[in-house]
């Protein structure tokens, strides 16, 4: 089922939203150990998808052209403006704690690489685990936001399942195009891509000096590309 990680990413979601309104008490030290634990399993996933590459030449120049292209064009600075752009105009116009709790969870579950990544290998791969991970992420954050910001916070599962969702199906109709002997390269080389992506989100889930990820997010679309040359010319 294509849809199937997006669904339960929708789920916990809602059910770490509902949990959230009930409780009361939530302590920072049990936050950050919860967030830090979850780190070092996102790390691993990473660390496994990272592993599926078979021509890391390809990946550590896709890598390294998309970080240039993604701090040139400052495409984390670009998303981190207009969630705040958005978070400003909602605040004026609602000015409730509801829109506030949906605006603030939406923009951090839909922007980020994970979802992206994660989507891309549902409809690639049938590969779910990157999304699940990011089910688990976005269920406990959704307690912490659902405590601090109430109920508004679990609406915000709708747009993160059409996001994610139609990114999954696009990818379907996309390796339609591919011809089968080369699908198997792009795959896996794409995999690594991402595996590399994700180990870097869980270093920022862990706290080390941040990563832009967002910045090496063309770095997605460059390993295909780089996949399709490197097969024409040998």
């Amino acid at each position: 089922m294509i849809l199937f990680g997006t669904i339960v990413n929708g789920l916990a979601i809602i059910a770490g939203a509902l949990i959230g309104t009930k409780l009361t008490r939530f302590s920072k030290s049990m936050q950050e150990t919860v967030m830090k634990a979850i780190g070092l399993a996102v790390l691993i996933l990473g660390l496994d998808m990272a592993m599926e590459g078979d021509e890391f030449l390809l990946v550590i120049f896709s890598l390294a052209l998309g970080g240039m292209l993604g701090e040139r064009w400052n495409l984390e600075g670009k998303l981190n403006r207009i969630g705040y752009w958005m978070e400003q105009k909602w605040k004026k116009e609602e000015g409730s704690s509801l829109a506030e709790g949906f605006i603030a969870s939406t923009l951090l579950f839909v922007v980020g690489a994970m979802a992206i990544i994660g989507a891309l290998d549902s409809g690639f791969r049938q590969d779910h685990s990157v999304l699940l991970t990011k089910a688990v992420l976005d269920g406990f954050t959704s307690i912490i936001f659902a405590a601090t910001l109430g109920i508004g916070v679990m609406f915000s599962a709708v747009p993160v399942v059409l996001y994610q969702g139609s990114i999954a199906i696009a990818a379907t109709w996309i390796i339609r195009f591919i011809p089968e002997n080369q699908l198997d390269l792009v795959i896996n080389e794409l995999t690594a891509v991402g595996g590399i992506m994700i180990i870097g989100i869980g270093l920022n889930l862990l706290g080390v000096p941040k990563i832009r990820i967002a910045n090496l997010l063309p770095a997605i679309f460059l390993i295909v590309l780089f996949v399709f040359v490197q097969n024409w010319l040998f």
